[in-house]
């Protein structure tokens, strides 16, 4: 893994709002910028039409260019089609018109072969939208991938292959094992932890708030959001209350000051696994 490739995953780690756009309105680029988001995402898979994506690519091309020149370009990343399909050919030369891209997410994503091709034919990071059953098995090869930064997932998707009934216990009990999956995949091959899958009602703010509290809990970095209203909820909701800040920093001045390992604070023992925990609260 070359250095190039560690600071790029260092950096989209800390990207916990990932707002899509649908490559049918460019216009909505800089409002999703507007609204705060870590990472903005053109979609030219599945919110685009087949008969409406080559004037999609033409609108997204036109207006790269026009952010370039003007100086104002903020890098997006772009979702395209999946591996081996017609739209996918045409999607990795829009890719290279436009080098500036923030990175490319590979929906269906499936092969290391794939991953690595579309990172040779556009030197962008890569992350791999796992969407299937053959996808999922295939994780600890893709993670091996030269160019991938991270796995992200499609629910609905996995879902409809595994035939796992939507909304019931079960389909929670399997997304939180492609979780388990992701997340420990991921750190043991050096990726950035997996960004979790979108969640599809925007108006339900309070159960938004409850899968954000679940998957950064579990350790994922962040969220695919699909209107400007999730990325403030999502922010809102990982900030850190100021009992906990206080004591992190209470921890870490107490360890500064005592140098012991393990030592008390209001009765709660204090470790070198708590210790490291605050010092990642403190530093976000």
């Amino acid at each position: 893994m070359d250095s190039v490739t560690n600071h790029q995953i260092n950096t989209i780690s800390h990207n916990k709002t990932w707002l899509f756009v649908p490559a049918t309105r460019i216009d909505r680029i800089e409002k999703a910028f507007a609204s705060g988001a870590d990472a903005v995402i053109v979609d030219l898979e599945d919110a685009v039409a087949k008969q409406d994506k080559a004037k999609a690519r033409e609108a997204l091309k036109n207006y790269y260019d026009d952010q370039n020149a003007k100086q104002t370009y903020r890098p997006i990343w772009l979702r395209i089609n999946k591996a081996g399909s017609e739209e996918f050919f045409k999607d990795i030369v829009v890719c290279q018109q436009m080098p500036n891209l923030a990175g490319v997410l590979l929906a269906k994503a499936e092969q290391v072969a794939d991953i690595e091709s579309i990172h040779q034919l556009t030197n962008l990071p890569i992350i791999a939208l796992i969407e299937s059953a053959i996808g999922l098995y295939q994780i600890g090869d893709m993670a091996k991938a030269v160019g991938l930064v991270a796995f992200s997932y499609g629910f609905l998707d996995l879902c409809n292959d595994l035939q796992v009934q939507v909304g019931m216990p079960s389909a929670d009990i399997i997304a939180n094992q492609i979780r388990y999956q992701l997340i420990l995949t991921s750190k043991v091959h050096q990726l950035s932890p997996p960004i979790d899958t979108i969640y599809p009602d925007f108006k339900d703010g309070v159960g938004l708030s409850n899968r954000v509290n679940l998957w950064s809990q579990m350790g994922m970095s962040g969220m695919l959001c699909i209107h400007p209203k999730q990325v403030a909820v999502v922010q809102q909701t990982l900030q850190p209350t100021d009992e906990a800040l206080l004591f992190a920093q209470r921890v870490i001045e107490e360890y500064e000051r005592s140098g012991q390992a393990v030592f008390k604070i209001d009765g709660e023992m204090v470790d070198a696994p708590v210790i490291a925990r605050s010092r990642q609260l403190l530093d976000r």
